[in-house]
């Protein structure tokens, strides 16, 4: 009997334990948003192959950046997963605290800039070493809505980065 109490007050123990903890630390809670996600109903995608076609030869590309007719709030506050590659902003050591996240290689460095609600502008305290602009990565964090302007580009969102991870 005495072996049964200890094993059932070790699973109680353990269960209020469990229910206790954040519900972030048992399972993938987030949502997977695509790039066309980011664009409001009705406002034409500017596909990837598109704008390789747009001028890039002369030297200030942001000043090339489409329009974009807004953004959407559907996601503020939300943990979200997005895939992308990276336009490094600020550096610390090897690592990249600060970088642009753009749907499509070369993106603001090699051709103009994707409209404003195509780009979201990261930070992450952890600096993440990545192996260079070609690498895709999923970066999972906190999403929302803002309006940054960079020396590269205006930037519609912004996401604080949990994780950052090759896709």
């Amino acid at each position: 009997m005495g072996i049964t109490r200890l094993n059932r007050r070790t699973f109680l123990s353990a269960l209020g334990a469990w229910a206790a903890m954040p519900h972030a630390a048992f399972a993938e809670d987030y949502i997977d948003l695509e790039w066309t996600d980011l664009i409001p109903e009705g406002q034409p995608v500017v596909p990837p192959a598109l704008q390789s076609l747009l001028n890039h030869d002369g030297p200030d590309m942001s000043r090339q950046q489409p329009p974009s007719n807004g953004a959407r709030t559907d996601w503020n506050g939300e943990i979200v997963r997005l895939p992308g590659f990276i336009v490094p902003i600020d550096h610390e050591g090897a690592g990249v605290t600060a970088f642009i996240l753009v749907p499509f290689v070369g993106a603001c460095v090699h051709v103009p800039p994707p409209p404003a609600n195509q780009l979201v502008f990261v930070t992450t305290e952890k600096p993440y070493e990545s192996s260079g602009m070609f690498e895709a990565v999923n970066v999972i964090g906190m999403f929302g809505t803002v309006a940054t302007s960079t020396q590269l580009a205006d930037i519609a969102y912004a996401l604080s980065a949990d994780r950052i991870e090759p896709f």
